[in-house]
This record gives structure tokens, sequence and C-alpha cells, in this order.
């Protein structure tokens, strides 16, 4: 028995988790009223003083007293923190000083004001995130909101009063507040305020109770403030009850009589309707959230095709009606109907009036239902209903479908009665044929072994009744042909009698609860079933990465589990659905366009256009509706099933958020490209309209001082002279620009074209060398190339090009000598341009490959001319090759870069024939 009761320890251990977290955090008290005036501040204030008496540290972070003369009164003796000065549009701005507070760190602080909004430049935009922040530091915070400052409440409020307020605050902030203390007047008592100055000023005060404050107004505000406050109260005891079920481990205590919320229970009797339309009105008089339940039990999966046609009509009308319904399995029908209740906690259970007992039965007391849920349910009220002949019935049936479906498949119930008894009596004539040639050899005890577990078979695979007939045949069969006299129903000892009616007994025993156990393993399997089919669609879809996954994923799960066929609808970009090309038979797109205009389901088992025979669901994602999910079930009454219903939902949420989590994926992938597509915009338009504009202006001014008369112009030879160079520098700037275009458009169209020749690599460095002579000036240039190196296969223009842009930017960043290298492995070349200057900047260290990236260059605020395009042009013609190239700081100093190309041996020298 304590076993039974024993906590469990991983519930424990999250729990004492929880408690210490919540140690650790400070606590929130929020004073909260219907409107301004009410004396939230006051009562707050009130409450310190109290505080401050005990000893506590209190500590005002911010009040506003409104020029409310008793407000201010009662500061006196508290300790203020100073405000933060924040300057803003010229002006001075007063605001809550968070950092002095966390290092203050009081006992209590109070922050008035809770949703006011925070100065720019603060760390949190808004006051209510400061708070977070205070209470994450350990620090009690005590504040104080309106009603209308509410997120949830805040449209509500402005359609009441006309008057709409931008200051809000998230409804969670007041849902985890530890304390909300409601302060309330009446209105005429805050009206009456209000006309003295209490409130506002008086002009303020005139123009306030034409508007904001009139009684009407002020009564629908106090009725919200009353409501919103009780369902907080309401969340308190829910948080109260789990933890004392976790700490109990059972159930928890018996269901408390505070929300009033109605659990209605639906029966197999002809006038269940009266109670969903009795518990539907109760439920509208009292203003309180109800619910629909019915339990399937073993004995009520065998009732007909009519009879359970009505229950499924009633769910449907409990739900049309407003309830949450719910199909529970189990033996004991009172036990699941209390255990809902608790669970819920409902306040009343309303069920319909049992059938008067005719017959034997009158003189049989019994409890019915009513006092069986009492014995299960002490604490909660029970309604009884006054029995209708009236009956809600489905509109049509489903041609060709079983109706006799709730909550386990048909392939986990027996699917006919006389077939399953014409099995029994052949199992029982097959036991007695096994048994006869054996009853030499075996006792009389073995043979009724052979008897029950006959029973037990017929139980598992046909049911309750096919079992009990197997019990009554096995024992006349057992008595007529085994116990002597043999062949004859008359018994020579008595004490077969006793065995006959123990072996009657355990095989109706065992047939019950072996067929129980059936029923039990079929709901198990059925929940199974559905877990699954969610747990796979959510896995598969999570490695979905665009909608057509998604949408082939989607229709293939929801087709594996409600059979038929299933169509997945998304709209177009111009937010018209997508049709099939072939609609199958029944699918009408005009109701699938309606599904996804309105955000409604739509078709079979729904109140619109309920004679199609497919079913529309909207594909609500958080954001939006994403499309439609057409469904042909291969089982109709499945959707009248709350659980199969439910799962259909659930399905269709999992599909909706997928195809919104890949529209947003392709939305950010769309805005990165546009990002770098526009950084490199701005790159080259700033790096031309620096780099080309400052040779030109040169050279039209070199130009201009050749028009100047002969006695002020300069030597018309350095001029020249200048205006080659800068005609040089515009001219490589122009290469590497086309440079790249070419090799961008090359790659871009699936090929670089190269020219591979066998070269000689002392050639190419030679020839770079040579033509980046004009930017290297008189900076000497050493190569470092082995005596033997061999031919290597490259496209000669294009790696002379790369050492060209290498040399040059040594001679910009670079400082004497500059040293080009080459060395050979089995399979690459290296070829190695170094210099001696300060090396790559510190900012690009670890971060090397980002100098190869276009329009990027290591020292960005520096004014030596370039476009960061040489390098980027050096890794393009490299990787065109299936090269590398890679750039280092040398030991002793400056800055190294390698380019690392495959090679393979050259050809054997064609030998002279020597005519």
């Amino acid at each position: 028995m304590q076993d039974a009761v024993r906590p469990d320890p991983d519930a424990l251990l999250a729990q004492l988790r929880a408690e210490d977290e919540r140690t650790r955090r400070g606590k929130l008290r929020i004073y909260f009223g219907a409107s301004a005036g009410v004396g939230k501040t006051w009562a707050m204030l009130s409450a310190a003083q109290r505080e401050r008496a005990t000893g506590r540290d209190v500590l005002i972070g911010v009040v506003e007293t409104h020029g409310r003369s008793e407000t201010a009164a009662l500061l006196a003796g508290l300790g203020t923190l100073p405000l933060r000065e924040v300057a803003y549009r010229g002006r001075t701005l007063a605001e809550f000083d968070l950092d002095a507070a966390l290092a203050r760190h009081p006992a209590v602080l109070l922050v008035d004001e809770l949703a006011h909004t925070n100065a720019p430049g603060s760390r949190h935009a808004k006051r209510w995130q400061d708070v977070q922040e205070l209470l994450a530091a350990g620090i009690d915070v005590w504040s104080a909101i309106n009603v209308q400052h509410l997120e949830s409440l805040n449209g509500t409020v402005g359609a009441i009063t006309g008057v709409r307020v931008h200051e809000t605050v998230p409804d969670s902030v007041l849902d985890e507040a530890d304390e909300v203390v409601l302060v309330d007047v009446t209105p005429d008592e805050l009206t009456a305020r209000l006309a003295a100055g209490k409130v506002y000023l008086p002009q303020q005060a005139e123009r306030a109770a034409q508007n904001f404050f009139r009684k009407g107004n002020l009564i629908a505000l106090r009725e919200i403030a009353l409501r919103r406050t009780a369902e907080h109260v309401e969340d308190d005891v829910r948080g109260w009850r789990v933890e004392q079920s976790g700490a109990r481990g059972d159930a928890g205590p018996p269901a408390w009589n505070t929300s009033g919320a109605i659990l209605a229970c639906i029966g197999p009797h002809e006038g269940a309707g009266q109670t969903v339309r009795t518990a539907a009105r109760l439920a509208g008089q009292l203003n309180v959230r109800w619910h629909a339940a019915y339990v399937e039990t073993p004995r009520l999966q065998r009732l007909d095709a009519a009879q359970r046609d009505r229950i499924l009509a009633l769910l449907k009308l409990a739900e049309e009606l407003g309830a949450a319904t719910a199909v529970l399995t189990g033996v004991d029908v009172a036990a699941e109907l209390a255990g809902q209740a608790q669970r819920l906690n409902c306040a009343t259970l309303v069920v319909g009036r049992a059938e008067p007992a005719g017959g034997w039965r009158r003189w049989w007391p019994s409890k019915g239902l009513a006092g069986e849920l009492a014995r299960h349910a002490p604490g909660i009220d029970i309604v009884e209903v006054a029995r209708a002949d009236s009956a809600r019935r489905l509109a049509h049936a489903q041609p060709g479908r079983r109706s006799g479906e709730l909550d386990v498949e048909d392939a986990d119930r027996p699917h006919a009665r006389w077939p399953g008894y014409a099995w029994t009596a052949a199992i029982s004539v097959a036991i007695t044929l096994l048994a006869t040639p054996l009853s030499h050899v075996l006792e009389l005890a073995n043979i009724v072994m052979l008897f029950l577990l006959g029973v037990v078979g017929v139980a598992l695979r046909f049911g309750r009744g096919p079992a009990a007939f197997a019990a009554l045949l096995n024992v006349a069969a057992f008595d007529y042909f085994f116990v002597p006299p043999r062949l004859s129903f008359s018994v020579s000892d008595v004490q077969y009698l006793l065995t006959f009616v123990v072996m009657l007994g355990v095989g109706l025993l065992v047939g019950q609860l072996t067929a129980g156990l059936r029923f039990a393993a079929g709901v198990s399997a059925s929940r199974e079933r559905r877990a699954q089919s969610l747990f796979e669609l959510t896995r598969e879809l999570s490695a979905a990465l665009q909608s057509t996954q998604v949408i082939a994923l989607g229709a293939a799960a929801v087709q594996s589990h409600f059979g038929g066929q299933a169509l997945v609808l998304v709209p177009d970009a111009g937010d018209r659905l997508v049709m099939p090309d072939e609609p199958p038979a029944g699918f009408d797109a005009s109701v699938a366009d309606w599904a996804f205009r309105q955000g409604q389901p739509a078709g079979l088992a729904t109140a619109t256009l309920a004679a199609q025979p497919w079913h529309y669901v909207p594909l609500k994602a958080p954001m939006r509706v994403r499309g439609v999910l057409a469904l042909e079930p291969a089982r109709p009454r499945w959707l009248l099933i709350p659980e199969q219903v439910q799962q259909l939902d659930t399905l269709a949420r999992q599909i909706a958020i997928a195809l919104e989590r890949v529209h947003y994926v392709e939305v950010a992938q769309q805005a990165l490209v546009e990002m770098e597509s526009e950084r490199l915009r701005n790159a080259l338009l700033g790096a031309i309209s620096h780099d080309v504009r400052t040779p030109l202006t040169a050279l039209i001014a070199l130009a201009e001082s050749l028009q100047a008369p002969s006695d002020a112009a300069a030597d018309p030879r350095a001029v020249a002279r200048a205006i080659v160079a800068q005609a040089h520098q515009l001219h490589a700037l122009v290469n590497n620009l086309l440079d790249m275009a070419r090799l961008e458009s090359g790659i871009a169209g699936g090929a670089v074209n190269l020219r591979r020749e066998w070269q000689s690599v002392e050639e190419v460095v030679g020839a770079a060398i040579r033509a980046a002579r004009p930017a290297l000036g008189d900076m000497p240039v050493r190569t470092d190339l082995p005596a033997e190196l061999p031919l290597v296969e490259f496209d000669a223009v294009l790696i002379e090009r790369v050492l060209v842009n290498l040399l040059e930017n040594a001679a910009k960043y670079g400082r004497p000598p500059v040293v080009v290298g080459a060395r050979v492995t089995p399979k690459t070349l290296v070829l190695t341009v170094r210099d001696h200057g300060p090396g790559l900047p510190p900012s690009m260290q670890g971060h090397e490959q980002l100098l190869f990236e276009k329009f990027t260059r290591g020292q960005a605020e520096s004014a030596t001319p370039g476009v960061g395009l040489g390098l980027a042009i050096c890794k393009a013609v490299v990787n065109a090759h299936g090269g590398e190239i890679a750039a280092t700081n040398a030991v002793d100093g400056g800055a190294e870069f390698a380019v690392t190309l495959p090679r393979r041996e050259p050809p054997e020298p064609v030998a002279d024939s020597g005519d």
C-alpha cells in the first residue's frame, strides 16, 4: 500500500528545483484596479509603510503621486532612489535607474506605472522588463497597473470607453505575479473622488467625467477587473492542486467548488440529449465553462448501429453548444467520470435520471449512476436531469461504413456476433475430440484445463458473449463425455457437481477478464497509433526544407492515419489556393477556397456544407492561415469522434507550422541574398567613387597644367610620366573589374574556360614581375626558384595575373624586399609571394579567408587606392584550377601568400628522329 502512494522521484526532483528557483527569485506583487483613481498607489504606499515599521528594507524606485496630497504624505520616511536623467530631443527625462536599484538591492522595491515605456537608449524598452530583471536578481517588487493596460483587454476596454491606451503589459506578467491585490471602489465613490479633485486637476476631472469616467464605463471596467482577478485566483487554486497531487503521489485532493465548471455525462439511453441541453443552459446561466464526456465500456462497445449513431450525434451537439468533448474508456463508468471531473476541477456533474426499473429489478435496490458518482466524488454537486423522449440523430448514415465506432478501430473489436458463436461450438467439439483418446492417460482435472484453455482462446478472439457460451458448452461436454457414467448427463458422484460449478465460474470469470483485457489492449493500441502518427509526422517535418516536401509528408501522414484520400493545398504568390490539375472525385475547389478565406472547417462532419464527401480543414499557423487540408476518410464517422477530430486538428497544426517555418526560412534566405547584394553594390559604388575618381581627377589636373601659359607650365615630361602612371592605375582598376566579371560569368555558366598547357614556372614568374613593375616601382623583388623546376600544366595568362595581383598587393601594403618562391611536391606546385611589411592586420588573424572576398580590404580605412578585387580574382582563378590559396604571417615578419596548384608528371619528350 505504501508503494502505491509513493511520490515519483523525478517529479519530486523537478518540484524541488522549481521551489529552489522560486526561492532565489524575487516576489512580484501587483496592485490591480479598474481605472485610475481607485487608490492603487495609496494602497501600495500604505503597505510599504507597514513593512517599513516591521524593519524591512523598503525603497521607492519610482512612484507617481499625480499631485495627490494624501498619496504624497505616505512617502514620508521611505527611502527614495534618485532617478536617472536621460537627454531626449532637447529635453531631459527622469527615468527609473535600474542599475542603481540592482546595486542598492533592497528587500522591497516600489516601481509604479508597470506599463510605462522607457526613454530611448534605456536597457529595456518597457518598465515591466526592468521589473523582470529585478525579480531575477532576488528583489521583491511592488507595482501597479489598470485593467486597460493588459494586452488582451486593451481592445475591449478601448471599445467600451472610446479611449485606447498604447502602453500595455503582456498578460503573462499578471498571470505570473505572486500576489495580485485588487483595489476596488464603487463607481459612485470613484465619481465623487473625481469631483473632489482627488484624481485629476479640476479641468482634467471635468473632461474625464464626460468621457472615460462615465458611470456605465466604470461599471463595465469594474466587472472586467473582478473577473480577471478571479481568473488569477483560479489559476492559483489549480497550481496548488497540481503541487499537492505531485507531493501526495495520487490524484490529489477532491475537486473544489471554486470554478463552477460543469461536466455533462452522456449515456447511451434515449433521453441523453436532454442532459446535454440542460448542461448547456446551466453553463450559460452561470457563465462558466462546461465539458461533455462519454465512457466507452466493454458492454457499451457492443451497442447496435442506431444507438452508436445517437451517441455520436450527442457528442456533436455538445460541441456545437460550446462544450469540450471527450470519449473515455474503462470498466467503471462512475469512476471514469469522477476522475475526469477532478482533472477538470468541475464543481457540478449533470447526469440523466435512470430509467425506472421494471419486472423483478424493482425489488432489487440500485443506487444508479448518480449514487455511484456520489460515492466516488463526494465533494461534487450532482444534478439529475429528467428524461425526455426526443433524441438527436445523424442526418444520414454513411453508406458502406460501420457505425459502431468510437475509440477503438474496427480491427480491434468483433465484427459479427453469430460467426463467433459458431466458431465457439466448433472449438468445443475440437477439444472434445482431442481429449477423448487421451481420457485413459489424463486425469479429469487436466481435461478440465483443456476446456478452460478453450474458453480463454474464445474470449481473446470473439469477446464476452462467445466466451460465456464456451464456458457453458464446455461444462456440458465435460459432463457428458468424460464424467462417469459417460454419454449421460447423470452424475454418479455428488462431488462432480462442485467441479461443474467451479469450472463454469472459472470459465466465465476468465472469459470476462480476458475480454476486458482485449478491450483495454485495443484502446491502448488505438492511442499508440495516434501518438505514433504524430511523432512520425513531427520527425519528418523537422527535416523538411521545402514546401513541396511538407505538402507530400503531410498528405501522406493524414492518409496513413485516416485512410482514403488527402490533399494539402497551399496558396500561390497571389494568395490563391493552388488546386490539383486533376481533382479527385467529390473534391470541391470552392469549398476548399471558402475554408481558406474564412479560416473555418467545412464539408463532411461540419456545420457548413455537411453533404460534401470531403472534409476541409484550414491550416492555421501562428501568423496566418497557410493553406487547406482536404480529407476524404475511409471511415467518415471518425470525424465525429472527439479524439479523432483532435488528432486531425493536431496533424493540420503541425503541417501549418512546418509550412510557416519553411516560408520564413525562404524569406530569411531571400533577405540574406538581398542584404549581400546591397552590401556588394554599396562596396562597389564606394570603391569606384573613390578609386576611379581619384586618377581621373589627377588626369584632368595634369591635362589642364599642359594648357597653362608656357612660363607657368611644369616640365612636360614629368607631366607625361604622371599621366601615364595615373592611366596605368585606372587601367589596372578596370582590368580587375572586367576580370572579376568574366570569371564570375564563367562560374555561373558552369565552367571557366582554361587554356591548360605545359608551362615553365620560371618564365611565368618573370613575366609577372615585369608586368607588375609599374606598381612595384623601385621596390626590389627576389626569386627563390629551384634549379630543376618541372613543367606544370596551367593557364599561363591567368596564373600570371594571379602573381601580378599578389605582387601589386605586396607593393601597396608591404615593405621590401618582395620574395617570389616556388616548390614542388609529387602532387602539387606551391607558389609563394612574401613581403617584409607589418603582415596581416590583427582584425584578419584567424579569419584570413575573408581577405579573398570581393570588395574586402585588409585595412578598410587605408588611403591606398584599390577596390578589394585583386585577391578575390586570385582566389577565383586558383579555384578554377582546382587549387587553394592561403594567407599567413611569416615567422620573421611580413605577409606570405601561398598558391597551391595540383600537378602531374609532365609527358616524356618525343625523341628527334634525326633525318
